[in-house]
């Protein structure tokens, strides 16, 4: 308990899934939380059930104005900002020959833009309260690849990579602020669910392929959440620039292995 005590968060996507369990986590280890989500009714219920711990703020993170305005009223609000978790994502079918121009821009939008904006705006608001850190949630499907969802693995792998630009940025220029990545493999969350079921619509040996590959092997969001906080704790103040894959070992399973 209280490895985050006295510390301001701020997590994207935090209404629900591993959000959810980032935001649940983090109370009980002594953090304030604001909790940022376009999803409000879900964002409002678990911010009124962690109680005075934490708070709900509507955000779109495709707005660079929308998500400067979150970040400068929780400093103005609470006095400082120690934590950035970048959650917000999505995803959304489609190979390297099917994806069409709409949902690909939807994707990289949420997933990277979404990124970058909030890494810009907190990396002096982090600065300012002293240091801290910054974790964004990629995916293995940057390392992988997964043809079934292109645009989606393009975005994470774009996360990947600036965060090694954020972390090399901030160490050159002497901020305090550290930045590293998450990269989950299948975890129960709506997210998945969603992928589960596009799949499934879509049929045929990508289905069947993905089913493979995610079979048995799906975890549980508060083990994300653990990685996440360890990132989030001056724990890990030496360690800036890294990717952090949590899978289960599926990603060096021979596919065949898991039939």
């Amino acid at each position: 308990m209280g490895r985050l005590k006295d510390k301001v968060a701020l997590i994207t996507g935090g209404s629900k899934g591993l959000g959810e369990a980032d935001a649940r986590l983090f109370v009980q280890e002594g953090a304030f939380v604001v909790i940022a989500d376009v999803d409000a009714a879900k964002g409002q219920g678990l911010a009124r059930e962690l109680g005075d711990s934490a708070r709900f703020l509507e955000l779109d993170v495709r707005s660079e104005a929308a998500f400067k305005g979150v970040i400068d009223r929780v400093v103005a609000d609470h006095k400082q900002l120690n934590v950035l978790v970048n959650n917000a994502g999505v995803v959304k079918p489609g190979s390297p020959e099917s994806i069409t121009e709409e949902d690909y821009r939807f994707v990289m939008s949420v997933c990277v833009d979404g990124v970058i904006f909030g890494c810009k705006h907190a990396i002096p608001a982090i600065t300012a309260a002293g240091g801290g850190s910054i974790v964004n949630i990629s995916s293995v499907a940057s390392i992988q690849g997964v043809p079934y969802s292109a645009g989606y693995s393009a975005a994470k792998g774009a996360v990947e990579a600036y965060t090694r630009t954020v972390a090399v940025h901030c160490k050159m220029n002497n901020l305090k602020v550290r930045c590293n990545s998450v990269h989950p493999g299948a975890f129960l969350t709506p997210m998945l669910d969603d992928m589960l079921a596009n799949v499934a619509k879509a049929g045929g040996e990508a289905s069947d392929q993905f089913k493979r590959r995610v079979a048995g092997t799906m975890g549980d969001p508060a083990d994300v959440a653990r990685l996440v906080l360890f990132l989030a704790s001056d724990e890990s103040s030496y360690i800036t620039g890294q990717r952090f894959v949590i899978d289960n070992g599926d990603g060096v399973t021979p596919l065949s292995a898991k039939r």
